[in-house]
């Protein structure tokens, strides 16, 4: 069974392409789950596969693109809900 990771990523995460960057690193990975941004300014992602593929998620969103200046990152690890064929930008 997979793994999934819940994150609230923090900072200057909106405006930067962060979610098209997520989505492309997520796929890129072989992860499956969506990325969307919230009323407060952050970018929420929720990521499923294999651990491997799951922390370098992690180290990447600490990261983000080129643009973005990542303050902080939440992370939550979780069983997995349901089932995602692709990882979208919601």
């Amino acid at each position: 069974m997979s793994q999934c990771i819940h994150c609230c990523v923090s900072g200057q995460v909106q405006g930067v392409f962060f979610r098209a960057s997520t989505r492309e690193e997520a796929r890129r990975l072989g992860l499956t789950g969506w990325v969307r941004n919230l009323p407060d300014g952050r970018v929420e992602v929720f990521a499923c596969g294999e651990r491997a593929g799951l922390d370098a998620l992690l180290e990447w969103l600490h990261e983000g693109p080129p643009h973005a200046n990542v303050s902080g990152v939440e992370v939550d690890w979780r069983e997995q809900d349901a089932e995602y064929a692709d990882f979208e930008v919601r």
